[in-house]
């Protein structure tokens, strides 16, 4: 089986998130070979690493990640919704989690941002990655066509992603125009032909958020290029190391 396994927001099935314990928990797997996360920009310009717009759902804060600065939002407690045993984990930095993830993890990086909500992500994350070595080991991603074009205008070295949800349009052509070498999609929207093209084009494909094994197999059978991205990284080990 060659469907690699990527750990949806870390090992987010049983840890907190986008939290250093789950990319920990991750990174405890041997055949979790890449690692999806969400970046967005603090106030005062740090990339921090979370999905919501908002602090509510994953912190014991309130309000806007971009009307918060960095120490402010270091200050919250980003571990207690999941459980006792993550109480006092934190909103981690994009450079705490490269530093961990470095020489043992690829990374698929989504920018959240809508619109002009975060001017300046883009050069960010690029020159922190770039600081730190490690361009040839991640993926930018977004839904944003302007987010990915202004990356390959920072920079065309490094490879990018577009993420597609809708039922509608031409993926394969977006991918082309845009310059994007990977493609993330939902997985009830991938279909064989589809599938099949873009790997005949050297397109990755990652499909999400795929937690059950039925769904693995599903996927396995249509490509075996096609990876997984799941909450349970467990389920993907006992599904294909036993194959």
């Amino acid at each position: 089986m060659n469907n690699l396994c990527v750990a949806h927001r870390g090992f987010s099935g049983k840890a907190p998130e986008n939290t250093l314990a789950a990319v920990r928990m991750a990174l405890a797997l041997p055949y979790v070979s890449w690692m999806e996360i969400d970046v967005q920009l603090t106030k005062d310009g740090v990339p921090v690493v979370i999905h919501d717009f908002s602090l509510d759902r994953t912190t014991n804060g309130h309000g806007k990640v971009k009307n918060m600065d960095f120490e402010h939002i270091r200050r919250l407690d980003a571990g207690s919704w999941k459980g006792r045993a993550f109480r006092g984990e934190r909103v981690p930095s994009l450079e705490e989690v490269l530093a961990l993830a470095s020489g043992r993890l690829r990374l698929n990086i989504e920018l959240k941002t809508r619109g002009d909500m975060y001017p300046g992500l883009e050069k960010a994350v690029i020159d922190l990655i770039n600081a730190m070595g490690m361009r040839d080991d991640v993926v930018l991603t977004s839904f944003d066509d302007g987010v990915l074009q202004r990356i390959k205008e920072l920079d065309p070295r490094f490879r990018t992603g577009l993420i597609y949800d809708s039922r509608s349009g031409d993926p394969a052509r977006k991918l082309h125009e845009l310059g994007c070498s990977l493609l993330s999609i939902s997985a009830g929207r991938l279909r064989p032909v589809l599938a099949k093209t873009l790997a005949e084009q050297g397109v990755k494909i990652m499909a999400w958020t795929v937690d059950k094994g039925k769904e693995m197999r599903r996927l396995s059978a249509m490509h075996s290029d096609i990876m997984i991205c799941t909450n349970r990284p467990d389920i993907w080990g006992e599904l294909f190391l036993k194959a």
